[in-house]
């Protein structure tokens, strides 16, 4: 078995835009589970900088509490950027619905590319209409899916 899982190479140059050739079954459900997992992450990140910000008030003594509440942009960049570039390719609320993000030629995608992907999703959430891009888009992909140059699969059984 190959280590791209099922994944063929574009061969077209200037594709970048097209998901990889990939059979429908990889992505029934995906836009569900996306939204299930984006529920289970926000509530982990959620509670990641709670739990810093505690901390950080706890051991300056309360001096850097008014500088504390961008934390959760922070730790959304980390937590994104390390576990979707991580072995696992995909967030833990992704393992749990059975999705991982890969570039959209299959490989695994860097830590830049993962942070920026968070980063473009949450500027997406301040625009909720720009979500039923992936009602009409090849593979169900988002725009910031599209400017990031992945995809969302389900995983292989």
């Amino acid at each position: 078995m190959s280590d791209l899982r099922g994944f063929d190479r574009w061969t077209m140059p200037g594709a970048a835009y097209l998901p990889a050739n990939l059979p429908p079954a990889a992505f029934s459900g995906v836009l569900f589970r996306r939204i299930m997992a984006f529920i289970l992450d926000f509530i982990l990140v959620s509670i990641f900088s709670v739990a810093i910000w505690f901390a950080l008030a706890f051991l300056t003594l309360g001096l850097t509490v008014l500088i504390l509440p961008p934390i959760f942009p922070f730790v959304a960049f980390f937590y994104n950027g390390l576990t979707v570039s991580g072995a696992q390719m995909a967030t833990p609320g992704m393992r749990a619905m059975d999705l991982e993000l890969r570039l959209i030629d299959g490989q695994r995608v860097p830590f830049l590319i993962a942070a920026a992907h968070a980063v473009l999703f949450y500027l997406s959430t301040m625009f909720p209409p720009i979500f039923l891009v992936a009602l009409v888009t090849d593979g169900k992909r988002c725009l910031h899916d599209i400017l990031a140059g992945v995809i969302i699969t389900r995983r292989p059984f």
